[in-house]
């Protein structure tokens, strides 16, 4: 209606411009509504083509029938939320995109094994049967994990968050109920008459990948050295990452606002005017607080208009606006001090606004959110012990993904924070800083979603542990098995985050980098490198279960428990390269 009514308008014979900092976020015109269809169906789309790579058959349709369904339903869940709660418009970009990455990779785990057993002679029936006794007990597994780290969203007492949080805990639970539902009907139907024409035959175990495991095994510390020197490039800059909004002259690089922008920095007042601090004043004199707050460093001018818009009794809004951007560190600075003027005055004088909002959101947030990470954290690790009968492996997966999130962390400090390659590839500048609600959606979404393959990758080591009782064999059999699996769901998870950094909306842009990043990392450097490394280097102690802990957890069965007590048990076969630990008889 602004917008319109200013149609036209000239001062003094110069036209009028509409900006703001909502406006610049929209790129300087309204924001379209609506779903990110176009997105979806691009991402969509490229991991038709790596499915169509890993399967060679028909078979790469009934994934992405699989997340048809998981999205769908998900939204039909979260459009029933809505009666209750507010949900960010974000989610309408979270849901599609990544719940099509989190789906595809559940139904690709269960259709890879499923193709697995098939080749090893089983019947149809029996092959289904065990690749959800293996491979789905893996999503099961995965989609309670990924549910966990997202729960860190719910808890905290932020609507906005909470919602993102609901919405992303319905993605992976849904995916694994339609995965453990659907899809083995699917397969033991019409899954032999999709799996045609077979242009990839023969094991579905990748030899290039098992030759790089055992090249890691052999080198496993120069391995874990060239990926912890890796890590530890990009965990510095993240130590420097700052919580705030973006600065107004990096949200758009065209229109009438960002016009309108550049106007106001040219003519000397700036990009402070665009957020002022919004006062609000009781049982005191309007005029008073007006002097006091102009006479604050860094305050450009206060306003304290009379009428019924701006006074009702005894309360008084008054706008101050400072010299520097709110969301720089100058801004920050003049925000305090302009609190702690208020603080003294007579009456009650409250400083709002969004970049008081901001400061308190980060206070109240960031405050617990390292109790947060070590909650999410003691649960998952709870939960792989069970899963993997091992206290070191799910200790080491732990770690080695929050080490995974520290530096995508580190990626988008570079990248947003200051600059490195936002001009090159969205013709964007530095934000100056991380949008608050960024690091906590990273965190949750990327522990969870990196925790998948974890879970994939262990659980397959483990099975080929109890069956041959060598470390180093395990290793190089499961990556063998699933290096190809995890490459492929990290290629289409990549997608599904390219795309949904292809929004309109800079937080949006800055979530979809930290998370692109996350994967990319995790399904290289992490999986890749330093978890068969750092499985090699443990050894035996990576089996390592208390007796107590074990018979607690419900012994999985004799032909499993001479592998399932770490050291003290003689390995069935020790390699040249693999000597048992000094404790262990052979």
């Amino acid at each position: 209606a602004v917008r319109e009514a200013l149609r036209g308008a000239t001062v003094a014979g110069a036209p009028v411009l509409l900006t703001g900092y909502s406006e610049l976020e929209a790129g300087g015109e309204p924001a379209e509504a609506g779903a990110p269809l176009v997105e979806t169906l691009i991402a969509a789309g490229g991991a038709l083509v790596v499915l169509a790579w890993v399967f060679g058959s028909f078979l790469s349709i009934v994934p992405l029938l699989v997340a048809a369904i998981a999205i769908l339903t998900s939204l039909l869940v979260i459009w029933g939320l809505t009666t209750i709660t507010n949900v960010s418009i974000i989610v309408q970009f979270i849901v599609p995109l990544i719940g099509l990455g989190v789906a595809i990779d559940y139904a690709l785990l269960i259709v890879t094994r499923w193709r697995e057993e098939r080749e090893a002679g089983r019947d149809n029936d029996a092959a289904v049967q065990r690749s959800m006794e293996t491979a789905g007990s893996a999503v099961v597994f995965s989609g309670i994990t990924v549910g966990v780290s997202l729960v860190a969203l719910v808890v905290l007492p932020v609507p906005f968050l909470q919602s993102i949080g609901y919405a992303g805990l319905l993605i992976p639970l849904i995916s694994v109920l339609v995965a453990i539902t659907l899809l083995p009907v699917i397969l033991a139907t019409v899954g032999p008459r999709l799996d045609w024409p077979r242009l990839r035959r023969g094991s579905q175990e990748s030899r290039g990948w098992a030759t790089w495991a055992s090249l890691v095994v052999r080198r496993r510390w120069l391995a874990s050295g060239v990926a912890l020197v890796i890590l530890a490039a990009l965990l510095v800059p993240a130590l420097s990452l700052k919580a705030g909004d973006p600065l107004a002259d990096s949200l758009a690089t065209g229109g009438e606002a960002y016009e309108g922008l550049a106007l106001l920095q040219d003519s000397g007042i700036g990009a402070g005017v665009l957020l002022p601090f919004e006062v609000l004043a009781r049982q005191s004199d309007p005029v008073g607080v007006a002097s006091a707050l102009g006479g604050v460093d860094g305050v450009r001018a206060v306003v304290a208009p009379e009428g019924g818009a701006w006074r009702i009794g005894d309360s008084a809004v008054i706008l101050a606006m400072a010299d520097a951007d709110a969301n720089s560190e100058s801004g920050r600075d003049t925000l305090a001090r302009v609190k702690g003027v208020a603080e003294d005055l007579p009456g009650t004088v409250q400083v709002g606004g969004l970049p008081a909002l901001n400061a308190d959101f980060i206070d109240a947030v960031f405050g617990n959110f390292p109790l947060l990470v070590g909650l999410v954290a003691l649960v998952t690790f709870v939960l792989l012990v069970r899963a993997f009968r091992s206290l070191l492996l799910p200790l080491k997966a732990v770690i080695l993904n929050v080490l995974s999130v520290g530096a995508a962390y580190g990626v988008m400090v570079l990248v947003w924070q200051e600059g490195y390659g936002a001009e090159l590839i969205w013709d964007y500048t530095a934000t100056g800083s991380i949008t608050p609600f960024v690091p906590l959606t990273v965190f949750a979404f990327l522990f969870g979603l990196s925790m998948d393959y974890e879970v994939f990758i262990l659980a397959r080591m483990r099975e080929e542990y109890d069956r041959s009782g060598s470390t180093n064999e395990a290793i190089v059999r499961g990556i063998g098995y699933t290096g190809r699996l995890v490459t492929s769901a990290a290629v289409i998870l990549f997608f599904a985050f390219a795309a949904l950094g292809s929004g309109p909306f800079v937080p949006v842009k800055i979530l979809a980098t930290g998370l692109a990043a996350g994967i990319l990392l995790d399904a290289t450097v992490i999986r890749a490198l330093l978890v068969p490394a750092t499985v090699s280097l443990l050894g035996d102690w990576n089996w390592w279960l208390p007796g107590w802990l074990d018979r607690l957890m419900s012994p999985r069965g004799s032909q499993h428990s001479q592998h399932t007590h770490g050291p003290t048990v003689a390995p069935v076969a020790v390699r040249d390269h693999e000597a048992p630990s000094s404790n262990a008889s052979v």
